[in-house]
């Protein structure tokens, strides 16, 4: 499936089920890591995201090549293998750069869904990127979310993304960090920030009761948050083991408690306990989410696997 036919078939709703049905998946104990690497040259990243159920397997490779601007080719492409269970053989090949935004978003939002103050009304989005669009969507698909403020490292882009939020409907405006995060229910981080930067705000500016899911920390020596909020908060993700490693919680107290989000959709562990607590989601992403989202996006497109 080429990518214009995956771009057309997903959508918000689609995207929001396949993660549910991942992260259910994901608490079997059969989810394996990802693999983070690198081309020739070490700028250029890929990731390698395998996954397998009962009954579907399939691989997903995700690449970042900053260096595609000057070809004028996205910097971020996915492509997606489903196996033939019965004998091996790749069955189907999808292009996945457009439903990918999708994907990733949706694993926030059933995150804020799942974790944040049913009366959330304003999310804070860091980033000012394709994604962090993707994420103020769906975000506010599941939240009555009645003002977003973007905070980004260029008043340009950050004041463009509020622009396109509005012409999408939703009360959208630039903001300063310490101002976002004092009004905010949710903060999202949607950046590429690493541990060579500072981290995007301070511990003390997130209030208690809110929700923070951060999105951009997937490799090693990536990191958005403040350490010392990982000390503080509830601290939740999509797979443990990964997330030490790759993800934000890299950046965790060893001996901080870990829960997995599935653990939580199913009701083997609790996820918010107070409207007190602050709650942090950690997403460094799962190959069992692309398999469902392939899944998906064939039995949309009238595809028999």
């Amino acid at each position: 499936m080429r990518e214009e036919q995956t771009a057309a078939a997903i959508d918000d709703d689609l995207a929001l089920e396949a993660a549910r049905a991942a992260f259910l998946d994901s608490v079997t104990g059969a989810a394996p890591d990802s693999l983070v690497t690198h081309g020739s040259d070490p700028r250029n990243r890929y990731t390698v995201k395998p996954a397998a159920s009962t009954t579907h397997a399939g691989v997903k490779i995700g690449t970042y090549w900053p260096g595609n601007d000057q070809y004028g080719l996205p910097r971020h492409h996915s492509t997606l293998l489903l196996l033939d269970q019965r004998i091996g053989r790749i069955a189907a090949v999808l292009e996945v750069g457009a439903a990918n935004a999708y994907r990733t978003a949706a694993a926030d939002a059933l995150a804020v869904q799942t974790l944040a103050r049913a009366d959330s009304q304003v999310l804070a989005v860091f980033g000012t990127g394709h994604q962090a669009l993707h994420e103020a969507r769906a975000v506010s698909r599941v939240r009555p979310i009645r003002q977003v403020l973007v905070v980004g490292r260029s008043e340009q882009r950050a004041a463009a993304l509020a622009g396109t939020l509005r012409g999408m409907g939703l009360d959208a405006a630039p903001a300063e960090a310490c101002d976002a995060c004092a009004a905010a229910d949710v903060v999202v981080t949607a950046t590429t920030a690493t541990v060579d930067d500072t981290p995007l705000f301070e511990t003390e500016w997130i209030r208690p009761g809110t929700h923070v899911s951060c999105m951009g920390a997937d490799a090693p020596g990536k990191r958005e948050l403040p350490p010392p909020l990982l000390a503080r908060a509830a601290l939740f993700c999509d797979l443990p083991q990964q997330a030490r490693r790759l993800g934000e919680l890299q950046h965790a107290p060893a001996d901080a408690p870990v829960t997995a989000l599935g653990d939580v959709l199913t009701g083997h562990a609790p996820g918010r306990t107070s409207p007190h607590d602050i709650t942090v989601f950690d997403s460094s992403g799962i190959g069992l989410q692309d398999l469902h989202l392939g899944l998906a996006l064939l039995e949309r497109m009238g595809v028999a696997l």
